[in-house]
């Protein structure tokens, strides 16, 4: 006889795993289905074993740094990369191990294999020896995440031509490095290999680095990039990839031609929703194979809630473990929506954050805004810590005094992003977050600065210059 719970979770990521945790601390007998490793992406392939390599990049670039403070390295330092990937590892197991304690301290039930959902409240799971598994929920929540995209026609050798499904697992670190997509991924790993001796060459096809950011933080970022040698082809499209030998040649659309030991394609992420038998309830994705859903996380079948990457609203981690616990509350009988502002990071070095609206979004919706800066440079703490590039930039609505969008690029902007987000998550005003007192010496006082700034009441600025306007009377 199958077994039978009031939630199944197809998926464990940050997503899936978490909505599992919340059904059950509600009182739900809770499955969970995971074809691979618990933790998902996040934490197998993506978010985690990415930090753990930057943090050596960035403690070699520090390093590199060190003079500057008064601190003489003799010697030569450098990294052994064999040593750099075991640590990786054991943090990935560390995690692993955590969540399957996590989950079995709530006794939610692990099925391992591929989950697919076979019609109203049926689900099957097939483990890698082709043994197949029945059971039966009441409700469902799928979490089943994004996979890497490939461009079809180029070629699939992924020792040569690697999504960062390969890239963060390489056993050898390549001498030429050719990224094709400034985006997150595209930038996170320019920083982590430049330190590490990788000749690094971005290929952008959009007008700057990390598109769908502010311009000024992207302008800033590819400003650094080309101070440490790293070479930004931007506008600029990828017309063919060849294997030469033992290497790869690139063809780029301005007439380049760049050899490179490996090339990395980080041009984004498709939903994993195909083949889960969505038809069999009656769910349909878009064109681009996302599952609709609504602020609620429903689906279009009663009693199936989508969270996560496969829904297409927001492709990072903390926004489906958000949108995890919102469909377990209302799986529950419980009504609530998602709108939290979610918070974005980028873990270069110097880091990137932001949260809510862009400038220029503003300036699309015809918004009227002000808007106040502050350069961390101009800090104490920034001065003493050697971590004075970037700054701080901040959107105010200028007739409601709205606080509606704060950026960060700079030391720890991955960080200092908390304290905005929570401000604009309870609707504050751009006065409010001026009057708050923040600690001194810190970099985070940007963020009251920029304020200030906005407010035309920034007091460790210059005034800012008034340009007289006279009317023509003729």
């Amino acid at each position: 006889m199958s077994k039978h719970f009031d939630i199944a979770v197809i998926g464990s990521g940050p997503g899936g795993y978490v909505a599992a945790l919340k059904a059950a601390q509600m009182g739900a007998t809770v499955a969970v289905v995971e074809k691979n490793h618990l933790g998902g992406t996040c934490l197998n392939n993506g978010c985690i074993p990415s930090k753990a390599l930057l943090a050596t990049g960035e403690l070699l670039h520090t390093i590199a740094q060190a003079g500057e403070l008064g601190v003489t390295i003799d010697g030569s330092v450098s990294a052994d990369w064999t040593k750099v990937q075991k640590r990786k590892n054991k943090v990935l197991a560390k995690l692993r191990a955590g969540i399957k304690g996590l989950l079995a301290a709530r006794k939610v039930t692990v099925f391992n294999g591929l989950g697919k959902l076979d019609g109203p409240g049926k689900f099957t799971v097939t483990d890698k020896d082709g043994n197949v598994e029945k059971f039966t929920a009441d409700k469902a929540i799928l979490a089943t995440g994004s996979t890497v995209f490939r461009v079809p026609g180029w070629p699939d050798d992924p020792a040569k031509v690697c999504t960062s499904d390969e890239a963060l697992h390489w056993a050898e670190l390549p001498k030429r490095l050719v990224i094709v997509g400034g985006g997150v991924i595209g930038c996170e790993f320019a920083c982590m290999t430049g330190p590490l001796g990788v000749e690094v060459t971005i290929v952008e096809m959009m007008p700057r680095l990390l598109p769908e950011m502010d311009a000024e933080l992207a302008d800033t970022l590819e400003g650094v990039f080309k101070k440490r040698g790293v070479k930004c082809f931007t506008d600029t499209k990828v017309e063919q990839i060849n294997m030469i030998g033992n290497g790869v040649e690139v063809r780029l659309g301005n007439g380049e031609v760049i050899a490179a030991d490996k090339v990395l394609v980080a041009i984004g992420r498709s939903p994993a929703a195909a083949d889960l038998g969505l038809e069999t309830v009656g769910i349909k994705t878009t064109d681009r194979g996302f599952v609709p859903v609504n602020d609620k996380m429903e689906t279009a079948a009663a009693g199936y809630y989508c969270i996560g990457d496969a829904n297409g609203r927001c492709l990072l981690a903390h926004a489906a473990s958000n949108q995890g616990i919102v469909a377990v509350e209302n799986a529950l009988g419980h009504d609530k929506t998602d709108n939290a502002p979610i918070p974005w990071a980028v873990y270069t070095f110097p880091e990137i954050a932001g949260v809510g609206m862009t400038e220029q979004q503003a300036a699309d919706s015809q918004l009227p805004i002000s808007v106040g800066t502050f350069p961390l440079g101009h800090l104490g703490k920034a001065m003493a810590a050697n971590h004075t590039e970037g700054f701080v930039k901040l959107i105010r609505h200028r007739e409601t005094d709205a606080l509606l969008g704060v950026h960060i690029i700079g030391h720890n902007a991955t960080e200092l992003i908390a304290a905005a987000g929570a401000m604009l998550g309870r609707s504050a005003t751009v006065t409010e977050l001026a009057e708050t007192v923040f600690a001194h010496p810190t970099l985070s006082e940007a963020i009251k600065e920029s304020a200030e700034d906005a407010l035309g009441m920034a007091l460790h600025l210059p005034p800012h210059k008034l340009i007289k306007v006279v009317a023509d009377t003729k």
